[in-house]
């Protein structure tokens, strides 16, 4: 058994204007409770780096990009060389992390060999024992954040930031907490909410199957970037002030 669970061979969805692939890494160090993926992250995988390279040789031309992906794909120490190989065959890499280990995310990127960065911003320090199930990795991952806005700023990477907001696990307040924190950062881009992607005994949590809405208009605006919303259900994040349409 290997460490790489499965390749998604085909998305529109994960890498803005690219046609990739998804290679998901196996394992986790957190256990967020919204996770539309725990057979991923408490499972290992059946492929290894050789069957994620000989696939890539046969998408050359087909394929413009990679998506490494998770769990949490920065804890596996084959990341950077399976990296620097599918970097090698002419594919755009984009990473998707929870920025808990700076040390590679920084190796990572100053190799160049990463085009793009989604970093999840989970939740504000207070939460992160709730949500994530260990209050650990507030410093590296603010680490993490520091270093990536740096690197997109500079014109480096891609940076594309993002919270799963679904309520009640945060509130409109707690995402104003969020908001001001990146505007104090001098983040630049677009900061997406987006919803939970699965609900009931498809998440880590049971996350009951609700009709979530977020009320957009108790928001602080942003003063540095564009606030986005993703899988909210048409007009839920318009509403003024009810928790549910």
């Amino acid at each position: 058994m290997g460490q790489i669970y499965d390749i998604t061979p085909f998305t529109l969805l994960d890498y803005p204007d690219e046609l990739a692939c998804i290679v998901w890494i196996s394992g986790c160090n957190l256990r967020c409770v919204y996770c539309h993926n725990p057979d991923i992250v408490l499972n290992r995988g059946t492929k290894d780096d050789a069957d994620v390279l000989s696939f890539l040789q046969s998408r050359r031309g087909r394929l413009t990009a990679v998506v490494f992906s998770g769990g949490e794909a920065t804890f596996y120490p084959g990341l950077p060389d399976l990296v620097r190989k599918a970097k090698a065959m002419g594919f755009k890499i984009k990473l998707d992390t929870n920025g808990s280990n700076p040390q590679m995310l920084r190796d990572l990127v100053l190799s160049r060999d990463l085009d793009r960065v989604a970093l999840d911003y989970k939740c504000p320090p207070g939460l992160r024992e709730k949500l994530l199930g260990t209050p650990k990795f507030e410093k590296e991952f603010s680490e993490s954040l520091d270093f990536l806005i740096e690197q997109s700023q500079a014109g480096h990477i891609g940076l594309e930031i993002r919270t799963t907001a679904a309520r009640p696990l945060l509130s409109e307040s707690e995402l104003g907490e969020i908001i001001k924190d990146l505007d104090r950062r001098g983040y630049r881009g677009t900061f997406w909410l987006q919803n939970i992607a699965s609900t009931g005994e498809k998440t880590l949590g049971n996350i009951p199957d609700e009709l979530w809405t977020i009320d957009k208009n108790s928001l602080p605006k942003p003063e540095n970037f564009t606030l986005g919303f993703r899988n909210f259900p048409a007009e839920s994040h318009r509403t003024s002030g009810q928790d549910r349409e």
